[in-house]
C-alpha cells in the first residue's frame, strides 16, 4: 500500500501533470514543429531538463526510434525524466515496454510516474498489463487507481477471459472505492467491457453493479456516469430500470 502523499512530491517542480496537458499541449502546438533528431538526441543528454524535455516530445510525436532510449529513462535517476518517459510510451507503445512499464508501475517510488505507467499500459492493448492493473486498482493512491481503472477497458480488446478476469476488480471499486472519479471510470469500464461480453453471469453481475451505482451512490456524478455506461451497453433490462427509477424520483419531486 503506497502512501497518498507521494505523489505530491514532485508538486513544486512539476506545476502540471504532463497527463493531464496531453491534448492541450497537442492542440497548442500543432503549429510548432519540433525536429525529431534533435530530440532523440537530447534523449541521451547528460542534463536532466533536456532528457524531460525530450521525452516529452515525443508524447506528441509517434518515432519507434524512441523506444529503447524511452525504456531506459523509465529507470532515470530524475523522477521528472521517468514521468515524461511514461507518458511517451503512453504514445509510443511497444510489446518491448510493457514489462519495463510494469516494473515501474509496481515499484517506482513516485505517485506521478506510476500513474503515468498505468495510463501507458493502457495503451498496450497486452494481457501482461491484467494483473498488474488490476493489483494498483486495488492497492495504490487514487490517482492511481483512477487511471488503472480506466487502463482496464482495453481488456476488451485483449481477449474474452482478461475482460473476465478484469471485471471484479472494477466491480469492487465501482461499488467501493472511496473517491467518487475512481467509481466513475470503473462505471466507464465495466460499461465498455460489457459491450463484449455474452449475456451471461458476469455480465448480469456488471449490469447490476451499474444499476446499483446509479440508484444509490451518494456522489451525483457517479450516478450519471454509471447511467451514461448502461445506455451505452444498451441493456434492455438495465434501460428499464433505470427510466422507472427517473419516474419514481420525479413522482418524489412533485
Amino acid at each position: 500500500m503506497y502512501d497518498e502523499d507521494d505523489i505530491s512530491v514532485l508538486e513544486a517542480e512539476l506545476e502540471n501533470d504532463p497527463l493531464d496537458q496531453l491534448g492541450a499541449e497537442e492542440a497548442a502546438n500543432t503549429d510548432v514543429l519540433i525536429d525529431p533528431e534533435e530530440m532523440l538526441r537530447l534523449l541521451k543528454s547528460p542534463v536532466n531538463q533536456q532528457r524531460m524535455v525530450a521525452a516529452r516530445a515525443f508524447c506528441e510525436l509517434e518515432d519507434h526510434r524512441a523506444i529503447p532510449d524511452l525504456i531506459t529513462l523509465l529507470s532515470d535517476v530524475c523522477p521528472l525524466v521517468r514521468v515524461s518517459a511514461a507518458y511517451a510510451l503512453g504514445r509510443n507503445s511497444s510489446p518491448d515496454a510493457v514489462e519495463p512499464l510494469i516494473h515501474q508501475l509496481q515499484y517506482d517510488w513516485n505517485g506521478y510516474v506510476r500513474k503515468g505507467a498505468a495510463w501507458a499500459l493502457g495503451n498496450c492493448r497486452d494481457r501482461r498489463t491484467l494483473n498488474p492493473l488490476i493489483d494498483a486498482l486495488r492497492t495504490d493512491i487514487s490517482a492511481v487507481r483512477l487511471w488503472a481503472a480506466s487502463a482496464l477497458a482495453q481488456m476488451a480488446h485483449v481477449g474474452y477471459d482478461e475482460a473476465i478476469a478484469a471485471m471484479p476488480a472494477l466491480i469492487e471499486g465501482l461499488r467501493r472505492d472511496p473517491v467518487a472519479a475512481v467509481r466513475s471510470n470503473c462505471a466507464w469500464t465495466v460499461g465498455q467491457l460489457c459491450r463484449e461480453l455474452p449475456s451471461n453471469v458476469v455480465y448480469g453481475t456488471a449490469i447490476d453493479a451499474l444499476l446499483e451505482a446509479f440508484a444509490e451512490d451518494d456522489d451525483l456524478g457517479v450516478r450519471e456516469d454509471a447511467k451514461v455506461a448502461m445506455l451505452q451497453v444498451g441493456d434492455t433490462r438495465g434501460l428499464q430500470i433505470i427510466e422507472e427509477i427517473e419516474e419514481l424520483e420525479q413522482e418524489d419531486a412533485l
